[in-house]
């Protein structure tokens, strides 16, 4: 259980109190705040409030967040697409509409529920229960390589690696437009959209500097296929970067147009490379997972 008090600036003052704290607490969503505040958890000089509490300047918000419930998460036998595996880690293919780890939603047929199942209680503990062994995620309907640890000594490294952006992560897509530039540099930091804070968006406030460089593989008619290297890792930062530069990702929902001239389920974004230095060994390690099947197919689609 975790306790805040906040004091409102004038800056906030005359804001909702339920959409300051989801801004302010960016994990957690407007609705479990409006939970919150039913069940009393949140105060405003002393008194209980509804979520449609205007903010004072000078208010003073004492905030309860109750510790997380603890869910067991059982092993699946669910087949995995291995790329490498050894004592410390293993890389695997991940494939279209697979959830990475159990969430509110999704607590079945994820890649967590597999990899229990094939490494037994062999997945580093330092993400806790919900997520033993995950460094780092790709997104439901992207595809491709991921690391997972499978202790915590391999998992401190790889943390580190990634905190020091020194990781190799190269991703294939396919994005709306033909691309004039050859390469180009996105440097745009990523935060929480100002409205809908289900997705990310560009965010010159609040965001965190985010970089991602591409470069063009082919053009078509009306579409460019291309790589990207992310030097930074924020949430869906291929995905809002393309989109910020008016070539949103074939496929994406979210970020893209809501018409997508082909039937696919999500975006056509494909985790390719991933290399790192390895824990035990040393030395540098780069695995390749190559291009799903529908990915290989719509490629050939364009060409024609």
């Amino acid at each position: 259980m975790e306790h805040y008090n906040l004091t409102i600036t004038e800056e906030n003052s005359e804001k909702r109190i339920d959409r300051f704290l989801s801004e302010y607490f960016s994990d957690y969503s407007r609705s479990f705040f409006q939970k919150l505040i039913k069940e009393k958890q949140i105060l405003v000089n002393q008194k209980e409030i509804k979520s449609n509490y205007k903010l004072n300047r000078d208010d003073i918000l004492e905030i309860t967040i109750p510790d997380p419930e603890v869910l067991d998460v059982e092993p699946q036998n669910i087949p995995l697409d291995i790329l490498y595996e050894d004592d410390d880690l293993i890389v695997v293919n991940k494939p279209k509409g697979m959830v990475v780890h159990p969430s509110a939603g999704h607590y079945t047929d994820t890649l967590v529920n597999a990899l229990l199942y094939h490494c037994k209680d062999q997945l580093s503990g330092i993400n806790g229960m919900m997520r033993p062994g995950i460094v780092h995620r790709i997104d439901q309907n992207t595809t491709g390589s991921l690391v997972v640890c499978k202790n915590d000594f391999s998992h401190n490294s790889l943390a580190e690696q990634l905190k020091e952006h020194s990781i190799t992560r190269r991703y294939r897509a396919i994005v709306h437009g033909v691309l004039k530039e050859d390469e180009g540099t996105i440097d745009q930091p990523i935060g929480r959209h100002p409205i809908d804070r289900k997705k990310m968006a560009v965010n010159l406030k609040n965001g965190k500097r985010a970089v991602t460089h591409y470069r063009v593989l082919e053009r078509f008619q009306g579409f460019t296929y291309i790589e990207c290297q992310l030097e930074t890792g924020r949430t869906h930062q291929i995905r809002v970067h393309m989109s910020s530069i008016h070539h949103p990702i074939l496929g994406d929902d979210v970020y893209g147009p809501s018409k997508c001239p082909y039937r696919l389920q999500g975006q056509t974004l494909h985790a390719m490379v991933i290399g790192f230095i390895h824990p035990r060994t040393g030395s540098y390690l780069e695995i390749t997972a190559p291009l799903p099947l529908y990915f290989e197919e719509l490629l050939s689609k364009l060409r024609r």
